[in-house]
């Protein structure tokens, strides 16, 4: 047994209860206590530690690499660069385009160049020092505008095309016309996933050559396969385990510290620990993928929409990662909750010499919920209709065709999560004696005085598990046996509990399924069958499945062993059976396939869809730009509530991180550097940040899915911003058009009159459509 501290051990439910009930985690003690050992904790009595050196600039040709300084510091164990990797060269996601370490250029600030393993982490980074590289410093392209239509932008990548990929949705007609048109140009800026967890992990070199990693991430069998080929060893020869994460968000998808550090521990013959520091971990993962976007929406008089046309351009900065399905997710997904006649969508992601961005909480689905949210208010207010009005009159239904024609076949009740959203008391005025009512907080900057209340909405559809034809599965293995005289469940799956809540509810799923209070949960590692990521809110639906039907499975070996061993008898007790024997099954899981988008964005690619809509309500102080969000109301289909506890903190908590979209969070990037890469200067929502939350919840069984089961952890993300944006225009009366919103925003703009489209909810709406016939509305 290797010695190694803050190893995942396996986990156990006493009393387990099934699902729907609120189960005590079996981590959330430990994580309470502060006696959880995250994959910074890792340690090992004879591991070096390892250290890289990234590149300053975003764009420049590599020169040449001195590293004899370094190599000599007393100290030093290996210094690694680009000459010294052993097989493949590049890694990546889909298209395997990123260097493991730079070889002939860099292509953002802090790509990987070279690597220190040492004896301790302050003689690694003096050495990280001694390395010299010459570096022939190039204009970086950072405007993915001109990346995608430029014809003398230069390249990324000589060997691709800087489009990574141009998706387009064709429905009906291209050219219709409309009473009403409303147009509008929206921007979002870089968004990071801010997990508190920084990149760490531990590899160890293997007695048969092999390497073993315990490292925080989100697919186990994705980072292992990459692994293998980088260090041209079988995949076998490349043993995973997950080490606790401190939050992923989709940031733990590509991989960061873990061929560095199985690098340099096969080189050294020793284990190697590696944790990045903060400013490190802003550079080492990707992030959400800034935007553009131009919208024009044309409707009838009454408001339902004729046609959609709209470009996106997503930047997805100096690697691939996972842009082209974030550009598939905003193509088909980029009308919204809508029925629309005629769409004509056009979606860009593109290279650029800035960060790399990839997955993030929503998925592309977030940026385009802003654009066409916010489009959706303008067209309400060129109609005179209520913003709920305007939604309710063009909503989808089971039964509807979204753009890319795929129908809607199962429930997708937005009347009712409208209604549900109407009839939510708002909160009472702020009190001007308790400066924590107040914009600016204990901070006492105003007394009540210029500070205005607004209401906004907003709604977003988000698809569930992977899409477009990708053999979406998870693998589950379950065994029933005797301990301590009685019946006891141990699960083995390779799924990565980021913080969700995932092991909690498969034990829930085996104590519903089979008669066993006790339930072990093992550390997720790459001995049992790929479970996919823990990504697009699908570990509930694809491990959850994969361990219902280990279940079944073990139900009918026990009735063959009872028939077998107990013949006539029907209540023969479980202890009483598995004292024959253990018994143990494995199964995959698979989803209803689906398909890829053809040239003109149509086909059914996603096996499901997820609905959330949020009503926000701000106080604004429109002398100082501050904002306070007073109250976040949530309304969200979650097909079957597993855990309503942890759903409650995935519905918060995805608010959570569009408040911080829609008022706090960006990554500033100028000329392709990060200026902000920390938690002093990038801002997220903290506890006094974040607003009373009323949480509606429905429960509408998707009969394809297991329970009927809705992937519920990304929905609130995508409404909550656009419906605290519209709150802010609505207090203000400024015509917002990026997020995060800053406080220039609101008080460098003309101060108009606020729109107070709630205020008048009784005026006469007929003259208002009178007045907004064939008007175009245009930002």
């Amino acid at each position: 047994m290797t010695t190694v501290t803050g190893r995942p051990v396996a986990l156990t439910m006493a009393g387990s209860a099934g699902i729907g009930a609120s189960p005590r985690r079996p981590d959330g003690p430990l994580k309470a206590r502060g006696e959880f050992a995250y994959s910074s904790d890792l340690r090992h009595p004879q591991a070096l530690f390892g250290a890289t050196l990234r590149s300053p600039h975003p764009r420049a040709r590599i020169v040449g690499i001195r590293a004899e300084a370094a190599r000599r510091l007393a100290g030093v164990h290996a210094v690694l660069t680009h000459a010294d990797l052993p097989a493949a060269r590049t890694t990546g996601l889909d298209r395997r385009d990123q260097p493991v370490l730079a070889g002939d250029r860099v292509r953002y600030q802090g790509e990987p160049v070279a690597l220190v393993a040492a004896e301790d982490a302050v003689t690694a980074r003096r050495a990280l020092s001694l390395i010299e590289v010459e570096y022939a410093v190039e204009t970086p392209l950072t405007d993915p505008w001109r990346s995608a239509f430029d014809p003398d932008a230069p390249l990324v990548h000589d060997a691709y095309d800087n489009v990574v990929r141009h998706q387009r949705i064709r429905r009906g007609e291209v050219a219709v016309p409309a009473a009403v048109v409303v147009r509008g140009e929206y921007r979002v800026g870089m968004q990071d996933q801010a997990f508190l967890g920084p990149e760490s992990g531990l590899a160890l070199p293997a007695a048969d050559g092999g390497v073993e990693l315990f490292a925080a991430t989100q697919w186990l069998h994705v980072d292992r396969d990459q692994l293998a080929a980088v260090l041209g060893l079988p995949p076998e020869k490349v043993r995973l385990t997950l080490a606790g994460v401190g939050g992923a968000f989709g940031a733990r998808e590509d991989l960061s510290m873990q061929a560095h550090a199985c690098l340099l521990a096969l080189t050294c013959g020793r284990p190697v620990r590696m944790a990045y520091l903060r400013d490190e971990s802003f550079v080492g993962h990707v992030h959400r993928h800034p935007a553009i976007l131009r919208y024009e929406h044309g409707a009838d008089h009454d408001g339902r929409l004729v046609y959609v046309r709209a470009e996106v351009i997503l930047d997805g900065g100096a690697y691939q990662s996972s842009t082209a399905a974030v550009v598939g997710n905003a193509a088909s997904l980029g009308v919204g909750p809508y029925e629309v006649p005629n769409v004509l969508v056009d979606v860009y992601g593109v290279y650029t010499n800035n960060p790399p961005c990839g997955a993030m909480r929503g998925f592309g689905a977030v940026q385009t919920c802003f654009a066409y949210e916010s489009q959706m208010d303008r067209l309400a207010r060129a109609c005179g209709l209520e913003p709920l009005e305007v939604r309710a009159r063009n909503a989808v239904r089971q039964g509807s065709r979204i753009a890319t024609g795929q129908l809607v076949d199962a429930p997708i009740p937005i009347a009712e999560i409208l209604d549900a959203l109407r009839a939510t008391p708002l909160p009472p005025p702020a009190d001007p004696l308790d400066p924590r009512d107040l914009p600016g907080g204990v901070g006492a900057t105003t007394g009540g005085e210029g500070v205005r209340r607004g209401v906004g909405y907003g709604i977003g559809i988000k698809n569930i598990c992977y899409s477009e034809g990708f053999d979406d599965h998870s693998t589950a293995r379950l065994r029933l046996e005797l301990r301590d005289d009685g019946p006891m469940a141990i699960v083995h799956t390779a799924a990565a509990e980021v913080g969700q809540g995932l092991l909690t509810v498969l034990a829930q799923i085996v104590a519903t399924e089979l008669p066993v209070e006790r339930v072990e949960i093992l550390p997720a590692d790459t001995n049992v069958g790929s479970a996919g990521s823990t990504s697009a809110s699908r570990q509930s639906y694809m491990t959850g499945g994969a361990v219902q039907a280990a279940c079944a499975a073990i139900r009918a070996r026990l009735a063959a062993v009872a028939t077998s061993l107990f013949p006539g008898r029907a209540d023969v007790p479980l202890a009483e059976l598995l004292r024959h024997g253990p018994v143990e099954e494995t199964r995959e899981f698979h989803h209803r396939p689906t398909v890829p988008l053809d040239a003109d964005g149509q086909g059914a690619s996603h096996v499901q869809f997820a609905v959330c809509a949020h009503r926000a309500v701000v106080d604004v102080d429109v002398d100082l730009g501050l904002v306070r969000v007073v109250e976040l109301a949530a309304v969200q289909d979650v097909g079957r509530v597993l855990h309503p506890v942890s759903l409650a903190g995935q519905i918060h908590g995805g608010s959570a991180q569009g408040l911080g979209l829609a008022l706090l969070e960006e990554a500033v990037v100028v000329d392709g550097v990060i200026r902000n890469p920390s938690f002093t200067d990038y801002l997220i929502p903290t506890m006094l940040d974040m607003p009373e939350m009323t949480l509606s919840i429905l429960e509408h069984p998707d009969p394809h899915a297991p329970y009927g089961l809705r992937g519920a952890g990304e929905p609130p993300t995508l409404s909550s911003t656009p419906a605290i944006v519209a709150a802010v225009r609505d207090a203000t009366g400024v015509d917002l058009h990026r997020v995060p919103v800053r406080p220039q925003d609101l008080t460098t703009a003309p101060p108009p009159e606020p729109w107070g489209w709630w205020a008048d909810a009784g005026a006469d709406k007929a003259a208002a459509v009178d007045r907004n016939h064939d008007r175009e509305v245009t930002s």
